[in-house]
């Protein structure tokens, strides 16, 4: 259904992900807003990797109203606290996503809206 782009003339990615991914005239998009590593009873873990897998079964719950899931998602945005925290990220979503994997963009910033979040993620799924 998706069509993913690498081409030969530039660098390949540094990590996991495409360089685009073309979706099909027709297919539906799905935005989901920044998803934090927040479980519904309002807790947050410390870990970063506890934070990054929430972040993700709430993208899942996002996708799964629209009847879609992770496997449907195209684009993906994260947004790290830390370097440190990047590592974690990235072993939840390299398993979470074969190959090819989704394009993605991954950022380090300053903070969120509180102080314990590490990560935040949205994405775009089509289908």
């Amino acid at each position: 259904m998706f069509r993913f782009l690498a081409p030969k003339s530039i660098r390949p990615p540094f990590a996991r992900y495409s360089h685009g991914v073309e979706v099909p005239a027709g297919a539906r998009l799905v935005l989901c807003s920044g998803q934090l590593g927040i479980g519904p009873d309002d807790s947050v873990p410390d870990d970063a990797g506890a934070q990054a897998e929430l972040c993700f079964a709430n993208i899942a719950a996002v996708l799964a109203e629209a009847g879609l899931g992770l496997a449907d998602i195209v684009r993906i945005n994260a947004f790290v606290a830390d370097r440190a925290v990047m590592e974690p990220y990235m072993q939840v979503r390299d398993r979470l996503f074969s190959d090819p994997a989704p394009a993605s963009t991954l950022m380090i910033v300053s903070g969120f809206s509180r102080p314990e979040f590490k990560i935040e993620i949205e994405t775009i799924a089509a289908g």
